[in-house]
This record gives C-alpha cells, sequence and structure tokens, in this order.
C-alpha cells in the first residue's frame, strides 16, 4: 500500500475521531380505534455533527400530551400522544426529516388499529414511508413485503459499516497489511467470516455481550493492527505472514459491534433471518466498495508515491495508531463511568 492514500484516508477519518457506532434513529407509531396514536422516537446517544432527525407525522396529527426524555441503552427516547382525527394514519405519510437524513437511516415501524404492522427504513432518497390505505391481496402483500424488508435491511447495513469510522480504519488496516490483490481477498473474506458469525449468534440473542466493552474491544483491534504496520517491512510476525487470521479473529468482535446496532434497529417478528441475512449483506456490500475504492487509488497513485521518504511513509501509520489509541481510551473511560 502506497502512503499517499494512507495520508488521505487517515486524515479524512480524524474529523470523526470519537468513532462511536452510528446507531438508527426509531419511529414507532401505535395507533388506537380512535385515532389516537402514541408515539416513541429514539435518537442515539451519539449522533455524527449535523445528523440532526426530527420524526415527521402527518399535519392533521395535533399533540396531546408534550414529549418526555429518557435514556435507555444507547439513545433517548421521547414518547407522547397525538390525535390524528377518525381516520387516523391509513394513506398518511410518517417518516423524518433534517439533515441528518444524507447520514443516518432511521427505522419506521407503525401498528395499525386494524392490527397490521408496516415498517421501513428511510434514506436519502425516501424520507418517508407511506400507510397503505386496505391491504393487498395477502400474497401480492408477503411477496412486496419481503422484497421492501430486503431493501431496507441491506441500506441500513450500507449505512452501517461506511458511517463506522473504527470498521472502516480496520479495514482500510488490513488491506495495508496485505498487501498484494490475491491477500487482500483472502484477508477480507476472512473478516467476513469472522463477523458474520457473530453478527448471527448475538442478533439471535444466543450470546449476549454488553455494548460498551465491545467498543474497546473494537478499538483495540485498530491499534494493533496499526502497531503491526509501525514494525519494520523484514519483521517477521504471523500477522504479517497470515493477515487473514488476524482479520478472522479480530472479525468476531467487529460482529458484536455491527449486532449491536441492529438491536437498536430491531428485527421483525417473523421475518428474523430474511432481516439479518439483508443487513450482512449491505455490510458486506459497503465493505467490498470501500475496499475497491482503496484499491483503486492505490493504483492511481503507484507511479509517484515511490519517491516519499521512508520517514514521511510512517506518519499517516503512527496517526492511524494515534486515533486508535485515543478512541481506546475514550471508551474506557466511558466503560468505568
Amino acid at each position: 500500500m502506497r502512503p499517499g492514500v494512507v495520508a488521505v484516508l487517515v486524515l479524512g477519518l480524524v474529523r470523526v475521531a470519537l468513532a462511536h457506532p452510528l446507531a438508527p434513529c426509531v419511529l414507532e407509531l401505535r395507533e388506537t380505534p380512535g385515532g389516537v396514536v402514541e408515539v416513541g422516537w429514539k435518537t442515539p446517544l451519539v449522533r455524527a455533527r449535523g445528523a440532526e432527525l426530527e420524526p415527521v407525522l402527518p399535519a392533521r396529527c395535533r399533540p396531546l400530551r408534550t414529549p418526555k426524555p429518557e435514556v435507555e441503552g444507547g439513545g433517548v427516547w421521547r414518547r407522547w400522544t397525538v390525535d390524528c382525527g377518525r381516520d387516523g394514519l391509513v394513506g398518511q405519510r410518517v417518516g423524518v426529516t433534517g439533515p441528518g437524513t444524507v447520514v443516518l437511516a432511521a427505522v419506521v415501524r407503525v401498528t395499525l388499529a386494524d392490527g397490521r404492522l408496516v415498517q421501513g427504513v428511510t434514506s436519502p432518497g425516501r424520507p418517508l414511508v407511506t400507510i397503505p390505505p386496505r391491504p393487498r391481496a395477502l400474497d401480492v402483500a408477503a411477496a412486496v413485503g419481503r422484497l421492501d424488508l430486503v431493501r431496507d435491511y441491506a441500506r441500513l447495513g450500507v449505512a452501517h459499516i461506511l458511517t463506522g469510522p473504527d470498521h472502516l480504519l480496520f479495514v482500510f488496516a488490513l488491506v495495508l497489511l496485505a498487501g498484494t490483490a490475491r491477500r487482500v481477498v483472502a484477508t477480507v473474506t476472512a473478516f467476513t467470516f469472522g463477523h458474520s458469525i457473530t453478527l448471527t449468534l448475538a442478533a439471535l440473542g444466543l450470546i449476549v455481550v454488553p455494548s460498551r466493552p465491545i467498543e474497546v474491544a473494537i478499538a483495540t483491534t485498530v491499534l494493533a493492527v496499526a502497531v503491526e504496520l509501525a514494525r519494520p517491512r523484514a519483521a517477521s510476525s504471523l500477522a504479517r505472514r497470515r493477515p487473514w487470521l488476524m482479520a478472522a479473529t479480530f472479525g468476531l468482535l467487529h460482529g458484536l459491534g455491527f449486532a449491536a446496532a441492529l438491536r437498536e434497529a430491531g428485527l421483525p417478528a417473523g421475518e428474523v433471518p430474511l432481516a439479518l441475512l439483508s443487513f450482512n449483506v449491505g455490510i458486506e456490500a459497503g465493505q467490498v466498495g470501500f475496499v475497491l475504492g482503496v484499491l483503486a487509488l492505490r493504483r492511481a497513485v503507484h507511479g509517484f508515491a515511490a519517491d516519499v521518504p521512508g520517514w514521511l511513509r510512517q506518519i499517516p501509520v503512527y496517526g492511524m495508531g494515534t486515533l486508535a489509541g485515543y478512541w481506546w481510551l475514550d471508551r474506557l473511560l466511558a466503560l468505568i463511568r
């Protein structure tokens, strides 16, 4: 890997130095037969700068109760009640608005008075979800609903990996460590294998690990790879000879981090395997796109990067280690508090 690539990407990540997982917002609506709707709006405790989302409700819904904030887990819930009239939410649009729509996805879950459950994930191109006016034929509704679920949870997976600087920096460091294209493929595949195992187990509730210790562990993985990159290339170590072993092992920890974000979003009842698979596919799609971008950039700077002095090549690596060390200390202090 050429040092120019390292400098560009590492410096680009410094501005998001906190690098906590950017969990999605959640909008929950429960409609009663009289048109009164219980509203729940969850925002993560840590948000990207400028990502101030707000819920969007139908204009005819008037508030009956003032929102009350409550801290639960890794987010803040605001709950209140609105009156949407006799017609309720059917045929209306709900979702999110604000500058954060270009950064974060939001999960929308609506339970209607007739028992139907409508859910979706917002995106920059689709910030609102339409409540269907009447049920479609069961077979058509089921097929369309599954397609929507696959699209929404895959989009959520892409958003999570691309807004997680610690995950991206770790993948980037693996590319540096692997070196050749063949070794990059093997190393990234091993990372995928590792995090897919723990993501599945944690999402299904077979293993339960608090999120804060996992955040510390993920920062440790980035620091460990940075230390390995700082060693002389001539130094022979297991990580240098077989980087895929490190990738698979540390991937187990990153999978627990991915699962924490999925728990924040929630898994739809009756479609857990499909939603889990779609989320993981989205993570892989975002990861592959990132790796391809890094490889393309490396190829683009191949000609002039060879003239960079050796001492200058180490500066970005030490910057990566410093950043990872800051994350580790910041998260450890948060864990102790």
